[in-house]
């Protein structure tokens, strides 16, 4: 069976930005992120990072599609 990875960047340019905005809403939230291993995180640590990152990117696009300011992200 062929290695068909999912966790690959449709654009791989954003992929700096994306990781600073990960600490930025880990640190918004009091999630303890850390630059490499994170393996002390509860997956609910985790998982709210991700869910948080998600709701912020939508608010964003909203706002952007409603003609209103335009988002950081």
């Amino acid at each position: 069976m062929a290695n068909r990875s999912s966790n690959t960047s449709a654009v791989p340019e954003a992929k700096g930005a994306l990781n600073r905005f990960k600490y930025e809403v880990a640190n918004e939230i009091g999630v303890p992120l850390s630059d490499g291993y994170n393996g002390n995180l509860t997956s609910k640590q985790n998982g709210s990072v991700g869910g948080y990152m998600v709701k912020k990117m939508i608010e964003a696009q909203e706002r952007q599609m409603s003609g209103g300011s335009t988002g950081q992200y």
